[in-house]
């Protein structure tokens, strides 16, 4: 749970952290300084397996979004000129210094979050690919020359930064998450405001440690928290900042309508990636060992707490009983419990409420007639790894988004049915489909209405240079490599013209 609140002053180190085994004091970063927050408030994060406050974070006031947003604008017209290799230089400076403090982001990110270290060390290799792979976009920022009708005139297509990025990210991946929410707008030349999440306070303001001891200019990337209550009113702040030009975003579906509406408001471009309900599809044809590896693996890690997350398990008959058995076998033995003790396939969920959500999500299909094979009980934020058998269309986890350690099972009868229940689906962020006749299986995933979709592989994938982001109610635009580029700069067209020409008036 989240408790929000309202603390004396406090002065807070530079870092913002202090002795290890107290709550970590969390300030701001503007213009390259760790500051409090100008009413002095904090706010509290609550560890969802130790029940003890673990983060104090400075809880940011409307004129402190306005102080970081004007940090960078005024550090913009200097960082856009940077040289390529200025930038680059910074980037893998700050990509080695990730992998330096290792240790300090899982022991943070375990405690805030409840993850394993697992999925914590994950979180920070992955995150220190993707500021490597920020750091080569450096020199990618190009243009062409355009073919003109008038003589004399040179015709360019050029891109150039956009200005200021507001990233707002999520506390599911904070390390590969925050990172990508940054990285690739700072590579374009454009300085950064990013709003922390109220649950991983601590573990994303120490990305802003690793950026600025990487050299970054103060004021490139300012950081910011809030309390939970304020979140609303600190976005909105950002978004009407006339320095802002982009504001990516990663979390829920419901969350990304508002901000969408908010930018559209001022005709601002959003870069939003948004929930999933990933199907995974295993035909007649598949290699069922293989098949199960994948779907176990979609379907569990990190508690299923991913966009990707392997959510709808769709077996044709002719082969749904022979992987049930071999996938119920696998999974039951994934138990959830305390990550720190470093023996638990799987860590906590984010919050109690989270599970109580989730259960209520196992015990509707129930109601309804599904079968339960392995899990579905609760213990305060654990959940152990729950297999759904015969879910079907009129069972709330059907359609809506777990976001939790669960694995629905739906059968069916054809080939055809298998994509139509996939379809059968607001979100279209990730999907995978499993068969050895690759022309088949291919020809499957291209008619799945998803941004992503893994031919014999899980739906839980990311690659820096890939584009990622969905389709639908997942969301539109992607981050990943050059798809990002045109995310964070502004694409001009630009003439140059001799000698004299001819006007109609």
């Amino acid at each position: 749970m989240e408790i929000s609140g309202h603390t004396a002053a406090q002065t807070l180190p530079s870092g913002g952290f202090v002795n290890e085994g107290e709550p970590r004091l969390v300030n701001l970063l503007i213009a390259g300084q760790g500051v409090a927050a100008r009413s002095k408030s904090t706010f509290q994060r609550v560890s969802p397996i130790r029940y003890s406050t673990v983060t104090v974070a400075a809880a940011a006031t409307p004129e402190d979004a306005t102080a970081a947003a004007n940090s960078a604008a005024s550090a913009f017209p200097q960082w856009s000129r940077a040289t390529p290799n200025a930038r680059r230089a910074i980037l893998e400076k700050a990509s080695r210094l990730l992998l330096e403090r290792k240790n300090d982001f899982v022991e943070v990110m375990m405690l805030e979050i409840g993850a394993t270290a697992a999925w914590s060390e994950f979180n920070v290799d992955l995150a220190s690919k993707i500021l490597i792979d920020a750091s080569a976009m450096t020199t990618q920022v190009s243009g062409r020359i355009i073919p003109s009708d008038h003589e004399g005139v040179t015709s360019f297509a050029v891109r150039q930064p956009a200005g200021v990025c507001l990233a707002i990210a999520p506390w599911n991946a904070p390390i590969i998450l925050g990172v990508r929410s940054f990285a690739a707008a700072l590579a374009c030349g454009n300085t950064v405001v990013m709003k922390a999440s109220e649950l991983c306070p601590a573990t994303h303001r120490l990305l802003g440690d690793v950026l600025v001891d990487a050299g970054l200019p103060p004021g490139v990337l300012n950081i910011i928290s809030n309390a939970p209550a304020d979140a609303s009113t600190i976005v909105e702040t950002l978004i009407a900042h006339p320095a802002v030009r982009r504001i990516n975003f990663t979390g829920s579906t419901r969350v990304g309508k508002i901000i969408a509406q908010m930018a559209a408001k001022h005709l601002k471009r959003c870069l939003l990636e948004l929930g999933g309900k990933a199907a995974f599809i295993v035909l007649d044809d598949a290699d069922i060992d293989e098949a199960v590896n994948a779907a176990a693996f979609g379907a569990f890690f990190n508690q299923g707490q991913l966009c990707m997350s392997t959510e709808r398990i769709i077996l044709v008959d002719e082969i749904a009983d022979t992987f049930v058995e071999k996938f119920v076998a696998k999974v039951q033995a994934y138990r959830a419990g305390d990550p720190l003790q470093r023996r638990f396939t799987l860590g906590s969920l984010v919050t109690a409420e989270s599970a109580r959500r989730v259960h209520s999500l196992i015990e509707d299909a129930r109601a309804k007639g599904a079968q339960v094979l392995t899990g579905g009980e609760t213990r305060d934020a654990f959940i152990d790894a729950t297999v759904v058998d015969y879910v079907s269309r009129s069972m709330r986890l059907y359609q809506e988004e777990s976001f939790g350690p669960v694995a629905a099972i739906i059968r069916v009868g054809s080939v055809d049915e298998a994509v139509t229940v996939a379809n059968d689906c607001d979100y279209g962020l990730s999907g995978a489909v499993f068969g050895k006749d690759l022309r088949r299986a291919m020809e499957i995933a291209m008619q799945l209405e998803s941004g992503m979709c893994h031919v014999n592989s899980a739906t839980v994938a990311d690659e820096p240079q890939a584009p990622f982001g969905g389709m639908k109610a997942s969301g539109y635009g992607r981050f990943g490599g050059l798809a990002a580029l045109d995310e964070f700069t502004e694409l001009r067209w630009i003439t140059t013209s001799s000698g004299k020409t001819e006007y109609p008036i």
